[in-house]
């Protein structure tokens, strides 16, 4: 199904600024080098994890940043809230926007979603032989894809943090999470057994703005792009 749209969101006029959606948390640090060389300067507290607003200007009148959970992105961007967004490839695979346009791979926030289950028992049966499994997973749908592709139905726990404690407690056999070192599953005695997908952040943008403004939109695809060239 497709996303409704407010009229207002998607075809500003010629002095409503577009809205660029950044996630909260490590990504946002690793923006900062690819926005300068896009050519955006935000207001200097814009990065700053302690401040209580959520939209920033930039040093663009037709441009203004607002800063909202890595999970809500796509959700902002696929409504036409924001009209351009930076977004995980795992949070693109969980909810599968129509509205959704990924241009570009940007190379930044590389980690992976995997698979980890208690090192004390990892290898010590057969999935071949599973026809269900208890897992849990901020994930739900990438986690039941990716059994359901193996004949296994998945029953999700939906946790959307602490996963690390569920199979040590009983709660479910394995879990489905986002790993960048692995140093929290080493911590909670956890192993990672299987990736299932590796994961960097996107350029996205809203498919209706981008046929409503292909100007507009079109031109800050291309500064991205540029300042990708230009990164090495």
């Amino acid at each position: 199904m497709t996303a409704s749209f407010p009229t207002s969101a998607l075809a500003p006029d010629a002095t409503t600024p577009l809205i660029l959606a950044l996630p909260k948390g490590r990504i946002l640090s690793e923006c900062g080098p690819l926005l300068a060389r896009a050519g955006i300067v935000p207001s200097p507290d814009y990065a700053d994890g302690d401040s209580r607003r959520l939209r920033f200007p930039t040093d663009d009148p037709l441009l203004d940043i607002v800063r909202v959970r890595p999970f809500d992105v796509a959700t902002f961007v696929a409504f036409g809230a924001a009209h351009i967004g930076i977004c995980g490839a795992d949070v693109l695979m969980e909810f599968d926007y129509p509205e959704v346009y990924a241009p570009l791979d940007l190379g930044i926030g590389k980690c992976r979603v995997s698979v980890a289950e208690p090192a004390a028992t990892a290898g010590t049966d057969d999935p071949s032989r599973w026809s269900e499994v208890r897992v849990a997973s901020k994930y739900p749908n990438i986690a039941r894809r990716h059994y359901a592709g193996r004949g296994i139905h998945a029953e999700v726990v939906h946790l959307n943090g602490a996963m690390e404690l569920a199979p040590g407690l009983g709660l479910c056999r394995m879990i489905v999470d986002l790993v960048q070192t692995g140093s929290t599953l080493k911590a909670n005695g956890l192993v990672e057994t299987e990736v299932i997908a590796d994961v960097t952040s996107r350029l996205i943008v809203n498919r209706t703005a981008l046929k409503t403004q292909p100007e507009a939109i079109g031109a800050w695809i291309a500064r991205f792009r540029a300042a990708l060239e230009t990164g090495g």
